[in-house]
């Protein structure tokens, strides 16, 4: 999900145009394969550089081919996994009982 100061950028014409572009690109190529794998079709467009308050406004790294990637969603999952398998995500365990609740943070 995109983080608030993105969600402008994500929601905005230029930037669904630019994805679309991407993706009909990457269709002519190699039929649309996850840019990682090259086993899936591709699922989601993904930014190399990470956009941030800060470069977010850059052309180049916001809309630019170059720092653009197909992915699958596997791949892309994994790709916002780089901190740990974990990071981010709630994890759960099951209680004596068995009922489902939040695993406490260590």
């Amino acid at each position: 999900m995109a983080r608030e100061f993105a969600k402008p950028f994500y929601n905005s014409g230029r930037w669904k145009k630019c994805r679309a572009a991407y993706i009909k690109h990457r269709k002519s190529v190699d039929g649309g394969l996850c840019e990682t794998c090259h086993d899936s079709p591709g699922y989601i467009v993904h930014h190399k550089v990470e956009l941030n308050p800060d470069n977010i406004n850059d052309p180049d790294i916001a809309l630019g081919f170059s720092n653009l990637k197909y992915d699958c969603h596997i791949c892309h999952q994994k790709e916002n996994m780089k901190d740990g398998p974990a990071a981010g995500l709630t994890q759960y365990d099951f209680s004596p009982e068995g009922d489902l609740m939040p695993r406490l943070p260590p």
